[in-house]
């Protein structure tokens, strides 16, 4: 695939150095179709390898469910870095890096930045390599830029789904965002962690986009999956099976807390928490998640029925007010 750096010669060497013989590759979507090409880099060095056709979310998504049955040796992880300490099998992180260049889509992006002075600068794991870039081009047009720091991330700047981090640890100290990147998730993120302006540079066709009308619409979605559950008799509570999203014990005191308002609760274990699984149970009313929040903020209307953040259900039940979640940056958790 072009423009993205799959670093073969790393793939070859950490496959030596375990002296592994069997190896999952595990790749996202939008990555996938490389898979066929680099199991043949691997079988070369006779080596078997194996490719997760299953969906891939991030680094909490790595497939060692059923690496101990196939004997995997090694997990070769491909978008991510680790955030996982705990693997079961020895796991190789490949960031697989951009190679696009930026200048046209910054350049883009001066005429929706020029009314504010103070830039914060932030970026996936894809892209992180064109940080420092992007900003001695921005301060040589005139602009303070600011990039901030995760404490879980090993990049400054850099963000996650489920990680915003270095976004809201310089919040207060910059008027707007700038984000690098292809797509939409992650700027939403941003936007939605911050209420800050935020605007997209994409290196992918060149161009540079400013979420405004698609951050009030999502808010306005969300809104009104709150006061539909409102409704709601029986809650059912969601506990993701994925290595870094399960909260378990989170998921019993949130079904506590609703048994003390009088509502009914139902625990779910599930790993695909999509709008054909949850249609299997009409009597539930709706739907608290305590996996990965990204699959209640992505796109809310695409389920029935309800499908809550922790914070939202916080919302619901009165421990947070609607205004205190986006006002705090609490919405993207």
């Amino acid at each position: 695939m072009k423009n993205f750096n799959f670093e073969e010669k790393k793939i070859v060497a950490e496959i030596k150095k375990h002296d592994a013989k069997r190896v999952l590759l595990q790749l996202p979507e939008g990555l996938k179709s490389e898979g066929p090409r680099l199991a043949k880099v691997i079988e070369k060095i006779g080596v078997l390898p194996l490719i997760s056709g299953d969906p891939c979310y991030g680094a909490c998504d790595i497939a060692d469910f059923y690496s101990e049955h196939f004997k995997i040796d090694l997990i070769i992880h491909f978008g991510h870095t680790r955030i996982i300490r705990t693997e079961k099998i020895p796991t190789i992180y490949v960031t697989v890096q951009s190679t696009l260049k930026i200048k046209k889509a910054l350049q883009a992006s001066f005429s929706l930045l020029k009314n504010y002075q103070r830039i914060g600068l932030v970026t996936t794991v894809q892209h992180i390599q064109t940080l420092k870039f992007a900003k001695d081009l921005l301060v040589a047009s005139g602009k303070t830029v600011l990039i901030g720091n995760s404490e879980t991330l090993p990049f400054s700047g850099q963000i996650i789904g489920c990680d915003y981090g270095a976004v809201k640890s310089i919040a207060n100290d910059v008027e707007a965002f700038l984000f690098i990147g292809g797509g939409r998730f992650h700027a939403l993120g941003v936007a939605l962690s911050t209420m800050k302006p935020t605007v997209i540079a994409n290196p992918f066709d060149q161009e540079a986009y400013l979420l405004d009308d698609q951050v009030n619409k999502l808010l306005q979605q969300h809104w009104n999956s709150i006061q539909k559950a409102k409704k709601a008799e029986l809650f059912g509570i969601l506990v993701g099976l994925k290595l870094g999203q399960e909260k378990f014990e989170k998921a019993l005191k949130i079904k506590k807390l609703i048994e003390r308002k009088g509502k009914q609760t139902i625990l779910l274990l599930i790993n695909e928490i999509i709008p054909e699984t949850l249609i299997e149970f009409p009597t539930i009313d709706a739907y608290i998640n305590t996996a990965c929040p990204r699959i209640s903020i992505e796109a809310p209307i695409k389920f029935l029925k309800p499908v809550l953040t922790i914070n939202e259900f916080k919302v619901l039940f009165g421990e947070y007010s609607w205004e205190d979640l986006i006002k705090k940056g609490l919405f993207g958790k």
